[in-house]
Formats: C-alpha cells, sequence, structure tokens
C-alpha cells in the first residue's frame, strides 16, 4: 500500500466524497422476493469482467475503498467470484450480498480467500413462510450454505428485513445467527421506497407493531454491541416517525449496477453511467436538492445511504462494534 492509497479516502472524507458503493453485480435471481422490484432477467447489459476491473480501477483511484457486492443474487454470475478476485487485487474491502442458494464449500473457500465478508439474506426458519416471502422454496439451500460458513475465518451476517408475515420469527432468527457466529442485522420492510420497496400488502405492517418487534431485540441480548444495536434503534426511531440523522446517499455512498449506471441510493435514479462519463463529472450531475430533500424527510432507513455517515457521526459505536461475533451463550 502506497502513502496515496492512504491519504486518498482521507482527502475524500474531507471533501464529501464516495468511499462505499452497493455493486449490483448482475441483476438476475433465483428467488422472487414479495419486497424486490428490482427489474429482473430483462436481458439488459452486464459489463464483462474486463470492462469492471478497468472501470473500478480508476474508481480505487478515485478514492473509493467498499463494495457491497450483491444483485439480484451476485452468484447467479458465472464469473462473480473471477471478478471479486479482481477487485480484492486491486485493493477494495469487499461484502458479498446473497441469498445463500448458491454458497458451497467451494465457493466459500474462494471467498476466504480474497477475504470477503459475507452477508446471507434469511427473513425466517419456517419453511413454507420463507418461500411465501422469498416466492422459491429454497430454505433447506439456504440453510446447507450457511452451514458451509461454519468456520469462514472473516466477518459474516445473518440479515433479516422484519415484516408482517415474520414478525414472530425475529427473535428465533437472530439465535439463529448468534448459534452459528454470524451477526444479526434486523432492517424493517420498506414499502414504497425504490427498487428495494416493492409495495407488498402481504408484508406491509403496522409501524407501531413493528417497532415493538424492535424494542423487544433491543431488550434481548441477541443484537451485538455497536453498530448492529443503532441500526435495530434508528429502524425503531424511522418507524415511529423519528428523524434520523443525514442521509450521504451521493456524498459518502454510491450505487453502480451491473450496466455502470450510478445513482446516489437504492431509492432514486441513475445520473450516468461510468463506461461513458467520469466517477466526478456523475456525482456532479446528481440531483443535490433531491436528495437534501429525501435525507431531511428520513425517507427511509436503507444501509446504502446511512451506513458511513452513521459510523463518522457515532465514532465510540463504531469502534464499539465486533468484526466477528461469538456463538450466543
Amino acid at each position: 500500500m502506497t502513502w496515496r492509497d492512504t491519504i486518498r479516502p482521507l482527502w475524500s472524507l474531507a471533501r464529501g466524497r464516495p468511499l462505499m458503493a452497493v455493486f449490483e453485480i448482475c441483476l438476475r435471481c433465483n428467488s422472487r422476493c414479495g419486497y424486490c422490484d428490482l427489474p429482473l432477467n430483462e436481458g439488459r447489459y452486464e459489463m464483462t469482467r474486463e470492462e469492471i476491473r478497468e472501470i473500478f480501477t480508476d474508481l480505487y483511484r478515485d478514492g473509493l475503498r467498499y463494495l457491497f457486492v450483491q444483485g439480484g443474487e451476485p452468484l447467479v454470475r458465472r464469473d462473480t467470484l473471477d471478478v471479486l478476485d479482481d477487485l480484492a487485487e486491486i485493493g477494495f474491502g469487499l461484502c458479498l450480498v446473497t441469498n445463500g442458494t448458491k454458497l458451497t464449500p467451494a465457493v466459500v473457500d474462494r471467498l476466504a480467500v480474497v477475504g470477503a465478508s459475507v452477508s446471507v439474506s434469511l427473513d425466517t426458519l419456517d419453511r413454507h413462510l420463507y418461500r411465501l416471502i422469498r416466492g422459491a422454496d429454497q430454505l433447506p439451500r439456504v440453510l446447507k450454505g450457511i452451514e458451509a460458513l461454519k468456520d469462514y475465518p472473516h466477518p459474516k451476517f445473518i440479515a433479516c428485513i422484519v415484516s408482517d408475515k415474520n414478525r414472530e420469527d425475529v427473535e428465533a432468527v437472530s439465535a439463529f445467527a448468534r448459534d452459528n457466529g454470524f451477526a444479526p442485522i434486523l432492517g424493517a420492510y420498506h414499502w414504497d421506497v425504490g427498487k428495494y420497496g416493492k409495495t407488498d400488502s402481504t408484508l406491509t405492517f403496522s409501524r407501531e407493531q413493528a417497532a415493538r418487534t424492535f424494542d423487544a431485540m433491543l431488550e434481548s441480548d441477541l443484537l451485538p454491541p455497536g453498530y448492529y444495536r443503532g441500526f435495530a434503534r434508528d429502524n425503531a426511531d424511522w418507524l415511529r416517525g423519528k428523524k434520523l440523522g443525514r442521509c450521504d446517499a451521493g456524498r459518502y455512498s454510491i450505487v453502480i449496477d451491473a450496466s455502470g449506471n450510478v445513482a446516489p441510493c437504492l431509492a432514486m435514479p441513475h445520473a450516468g453511467n461510468l463506461r461513458e462519463s467520469s466517477l466526478s463529472e456523475i456525482v456532479g450531475a446528481f440531483d443535490r436538492p433531491a436528495i437534501d430533500a429525501c435525507s431531511k424527510a428520513s425517507s427511509c432507513n436503507l444501509l446504502c445511504g446511512r451506513l458511513v455517515g452513521r459510523n463518522l457521526r457515532h465514532p465510540f459505536t463504531a469502534l464499539a462494534t465486533p468484526t466477528k461475533v461469538s456463538p450466543h451463550a
């Protein structure tokens, strides 16, 4: 690592430039989740491995340092592990966000080599309920994928989206996560908010009822300290209509889709394409008044625009966040 590698992200922080990106490596999926409105399987262009390597090399020079690699389901793309090799070689910190259906011992070994964190989406341990929420009968495959991560040496998470269908299952999912050495991350279902917030009447809830689910989890000892509890508390506040801290969409974080389009966050439109324009040009084209208005309204509590900023504003909470979680006692 050169001194420029160290100085560049600090310079980006000082200027309010992106440090993190959600990279939707493919927009294909083997699930049909009730809360997802991604325009899947439409034959849209996906950047090649070579294009990704070239573009993300430039992004690293621009100060980008951390990537959440997701889809669709990222492991549906055949060369995703090769792309992760390239991204790690460039210098990026990586987190793979997956539904877990394609995790095998061989895949896990590859992920361990590149040092990626792994976040597995799991909303319930009930097979029938899983099929209703996720649109596919895949829970046994997911549990097998989680088993493959048993001795995984890097941070691993289980992400649970709290909806009306699984409110009663959240404690069991969190206990399962802790028992298997995963950090549970709880997020509220956001209907009518961007492409990851499709309105599904069977999932919508009373906000106060859902907030009480988060309250109960915060009263338990299942959520690890630091960011995990802070994010759960933010969800309870958001559900009750309280104002959250500033959203840093388009400032410290951006979203890049499989075609190279860039948006401030998962809920906002694209402002340019990296195959045609530089990151600086695209960031300069963001609709700042719209971002500020959305932030002031606390329109959502999605991780894409709130992760970096929240940790910067709550440094002691961030420092208290464990990178690995021991099995729950």
